[in-house]
């Protein structure tokens, strides 16, 4: 690592006014990927700027929205009774993200606002259109996600809380890398107020997108046989030592076929 100050603001306002003073400066959250980078010697920030003591955690569900703190841990949203009674399909797919240690460290504004592109949280942001909320705005999940690790999100904005819509029927499925169980595909379909939606996480170079052919295809027929016949292109797939992008677009069916016969 390099040197690097560090900083543990008590409030929202001191932690933006660290960040905005210093370019250089950067948020921890829950550190899954921050830490791993200082460790590489991959990003070199003059100060940290600590998280944890915003008391920016916590779950509401009100109504017919799940509401989560930025800094609630994937652990917290997965073991939620909240969370599983509401909406028993975003505590499914907290519970499927890494292992133990990093359920109980990650959190979820720290995923959306690295925004991996094999991450799980973007494909449920997307699909339920949900809304993410900063120190500053209000963003809906069409304006946030710009590409891989890329955000709407300004450098000194924090992330402070995410609204889900809570919709009739959804699941998440994805095909685990084995090693780190990231998603090399990850599917998350929904159906509700916003209509049937189905978001991609994994496979595409940009992040997480939406497939609107199979969103078609389960409007007129919500079964998995409605996807019967539908071929994902190739073209901006990604393609590695774990999986071609031929390979992929084939994953991408799979998933969506096994979130559709879950989601009922």
């Amino acid at each position: 690592m390099y040197d690097f100050a560090y900083e543990k603001p008590s409030s929202l306002a001191d932690a933006v006014k660290l960040l905005s003073a210093d370019a250089e400066a950067k948020a921890l959250a829950g550190g899954q990927t921050f830490i791993p980078v200082l460790k590489q010697r991959l990003n070199k920030p003059s100060t940290v700027v600590d998280l944890s003591k915003l008391g920016l955690s916590g779950i509401k569900v009100d109504g017919e929205t799940v509401t989560i703190g930025a800094m609630t841990t994937h652990a917290e949203v997965g073991s939620s009774a909240e969370v599983k009674r509401a909406f028993p399909a975003l505590a499914a797919l907290a519970s499927m993200i890494g292992d133990d240690q990093v359920r109980h460290r990650g959190t979820i504004g720290g995923s959306l606002a690295n925004n991996d592109p094999s991450a799980c949280y973007p494909a449920v942001v997307l699909a339920t259109g949900a809304t993410i909320k900063t120190d500053r705005r209000s963003i809906a999940a069409e304006d946030y996600f710009q590409g891989m690790f890329a955000t709407a999100l300004e450098p000194d904005e924090i992330i402070t809380s995410i609204s889900f819509p809570i919709p009739a029927k959804a699941a998440y499925e994805k095909f685990r890398n084995p090693a780190s169980r990231y998603a090399m595909v990850g599917v998350f379909v929904a159906k509700g107020a916003k209509g049937v939606r189905v978001a991609v996480t994994g496979a595409g170079q940009g992040g997480v997108f939406r497939h609107t052919e199979f969103e078609k295809a389960l409007t007129a027929n919500w079964s998995p046989a409605a996807l019967d016949g539908i071929v994902t292109p190739e073209d901006g797939l990604n393609s590695d030592i774990h999986a071609s992008a031929e390979y992929r677009a084939h994953l991408i069916g799979v998933m969506a076929k096994r979130a559709v016969a879950a989601a009922g």
